[in-house]
């Protein structure tokens, strides 16, 4: 019975230990690598706003990208340049320029072994909030992307308003999409089949477009993050502030 103790109490310290030192390394360093981000909120102009990002870290606090950013239904892309810093409790800042060449910051929050992280943007007047996932050991092809995916998506069509999606939908590893989706346009229900393209480039990232059955078709830009278990997607359809992710 004492040994029993003294193993588990010993366990625990272990346990504390660890937990100790893998929060201490926090660093520069330590998110070296490819992430996507996807965000969404109001900017400065208090506009409904939402981006989807493909950046590299290069462990030594520079920040480079591109970006897909609908602004208020105006869809613009861009390249993204800036730098972070990381602290030894996880937490950090960026810089990064926007599409008009002005300067965000962003606090950061480290999770998931530093694979991922929160961010909000902390410019006075905006309220934008997002989520960074690293990019992993992805196979960026049409091939590399032949799943089944839970699909969710979320935001605003000009002219109709609020809307929601969530289904089931295939990549064949060919270029075609099929599937299920639920949608809410404005609190009106529409359920149907769905067909589709994509195409997924080298770098990760990728476009697909799906038409829900009696609907007009849905165009996304893609980027691959999580070993390819997830796609984060923005639509680039005019009127519309609009992001998703495919789930595996």
């Amino acid at each position: 019975m004492n040994f029993t103790k003294v193993s588990v109490a010993s366990l625990l310290v272990t346990m504390i230990a660890g937990g100790t030192l893998a929060h201490a390394t926090c660093s520069n360093a330590s998110i070296k690598g490819t992430y996507g981000i996807v965000s969404t909120g109001l900017n400065g102009s208090l506009q409904p706003a939402s981006s989807v990002d493909q950046i590299t870290v290069d462990g030594l606090g520079h920040v480079s990208g591109t970006a897909t950013k609908s602004i208020d239904g105006a869809i613009v892309t861009y390249t993204i340049t800036g730098s972070y810093n990381i602290a030894a409790n996880c937490n950090g800042s960026a810089i990064f320029n926007n599409q008009s060449g002005q300067t965000e910051h962003d606090n950061i929050y480290l999770n998931n072994a530093n694979a991922g992280a929160f961010l909000i943007q902390t410019d006075k007047s905006h309220v934008q909030s997002g989520m960074a996932v690293a990019q992993g050991a992805s196979t960026c092809t049409n091939l590399g992307v032949k799943n089944p995916y839970s699909f969710e998506a979320r935001g605003t069509v000009i002219g109709t308003g609020q809307v929601a999606a969530a289904g089931r939908l295939t990549m064949n590893g060919t270029g075609a999409i099929s599937g299920t989706l639920t949608l809410s346009l404005d609190g009106t229900i529409h359920s149907s089949a769905v067909t589709g393209t994509y195409t997924i480039n080298s770098n990760c990232t990728g476009t697909a477009s799906i038409t829900p059955t009696g609907l007009s078709p849905m165009n996304f830009n893609l980027v691959v993050v999580n070993a390819g278990k997830q796609i984060m997607a923005i639509e680039t359809d005019n009127n519309t502030i609009v992001t998703g992710t495919f789930q595996e």
